[in-house]
C-alpha cells in the first residue's frame, strides 16, 4: 500500500497585510510539506465579513508569490464552501452532537465557559441565536509534532462550543475542520496561539467521523508589551521588507540560521535541502522588539 503523500497548508484570514508573525507560520508549513515531497496549498479563509478588509486576500496572495511561496493548485476560499459548512452543521444535529441555543455572551460565566443552558431545549420564550456543539466530558489528547502530548477536556475548558454565530455566520472550529478533510490536509503547521483550540476540532473531526491530520504548532511572534505580532495590531507588514531578508528573519526565528548573501532563490533552495523542525524551538512563543528579529 503507497502511503499518504503529504498535503501541508497555509490559511491566513483576509483581516490585513502579510505580517511577521503570519510568515513565520507560510515558511514552516511550506518546508515541513515540500522537505518530505509533499504539496502545499493555500486557503483564505474569508468567512467572517466583519473582519476582513478589501483587497487584503490578493495583497497577501501576492505579498506570498513575491517571496517564493507559490502554492502547488488554485488559491482556495473558505466563501465558496458554505453549503457544506451547512451539511457538516446539519449531520451533528441529526446526530444529537449540537443544539440551537439562544444564548449570549452575556449568559458565560466570567471564566468563558458556557454552561449549557440549552443543551436540552430552549428556555420558554426564547429564540435560537447559535448553534453549538454538544461537548462530552472525555479528554482529548494528541501529539504535537513540536510541542509534545496536548490535553484537554473541552466540556470542562470551555463547555459546549458555537459552531455557528448568531449573526449566521459559520465558525472558525468549524469551517477549519470540513475543509482540512475535504482539501486532504496530512499535517497543520501553524501558530501555537491556536493550540488551545486543537482539541476542539479533535472533539468536531470524531464527531463528525473525520481522521485527524498531524498538528505542529510554531512558536509564536511577541512583542514586548505581551501582545502576538498581527494584522490587528498592524506589526511590520513583510511588504515592507526585502524579500531574501524576510524569508531569513523567519527561517532564523526558526532556528535554521542559513548563511547570508543568498539570492531568494538560492536561500529556498538552501532552506529545503536543511530544514530540520528539531532545530525550532519547542516553546509557544518568543519575544521580539514589537518588529521582526533582525
Amino acid at each position: 500500500m503507497n502511503p499518504v503523500p503529504t498535503v501541508g497548508r497555509f490559511a491566513p484570514s483576509p483581516t490585513g497585510d502579510l505580517h511577521f508573525g503570519s510568515l513565520v507560520s507560510a515558511v514552516g508549513s511550506y518546508l515541513e510539506a515540500k522537505s518530505a515531497g509533499g504539496l502545499w496549498l493555500l486557503r483564505i479563509e474569508d468567512i467572517d465579513p466583519p473582519r476582513e478588509i478589501a483587497g487584503s486576500a490578493a495583497r497577501i496572495i501576492d505579498d506570498l508569490q513575491k517571496l517564493g511561496l507559490v502554492p502547488d493548485g488554485p488559491v482556495f476560499y473558505q466563501s465558496n464552501r458554505l453549503d457544506a459548512y451547512q451539511d457538516a452543521i446539519d449531520q451533528l444535529l441529526r446526530n444529537g452532537l449540537a443544539y440551537p441555543c439562544a444564548c449570549s455572551r452575556k449568559d458565560l460565566s466570567e471564566s468563558g465557559r458556557y454552561a449549557g443552558t440549552c443543551r436540552h431545549g430552549l428556555p420558554p420564550r426564547k429564540k435560537p441565536r447559535s448553534i453549538r456543539f454538544l461537548t462530552d466530558k472525555g479528554v482529548r489528547s494528541f501529539k504535537d509534532n513540536l510541542q509534545g502530548l496536548v490535553s484537554d477536556s473541552p466540556a470542562d475548558s470551555g463547555g459546549d462550543f458555537i459552531i455557528r454565530r448568531a449573526d449566521g455566520f459559520f465558525a472558525y472550529q468549524l469551517a477549519v475542520v470540513v475543509d482540512d478533510n475535504f482539501q486532504g490536509i496530512t499535517q497543520v503547521v501553524r501558530g501555537a496561539d491556536l493550540l488551545d483550540s486543537t482539541c476542539r476540532q479533535v472533539s468536531l473531526q470524531k464527531a463528525l467521523g473525520l481522521v485527524s491530520p498531524d498538528y505542529m504548532h510554531l512558536p509564536v511572534a511577541m512583542s514586548r508589551d505581551g501582545k502576538k505580532l498581527s494584522k490587528r495590531t498592524r506589526n511590520d507588514p513583510v511588504k515592507l521588507l526585502e524579500p531574501v531578508a524576510a524569508v531569513s528573519q523567519a527561517l532564523n526565528f526558526l532556528g535554521q540560521n542559513p548563511p547570508p548573501g543568498l539570492s531568494l532563490k538560492d536561500l529556498w533552495r538552501w532552506a529545503l535541502a536543511h530544514w530540520n523542525s528539531d532545530h525550532i524551538p519547542r516553546v509557544r512563543s518568543i519575544l521580539t522588539d514589537g518588529a521582526p528579529p533582525k
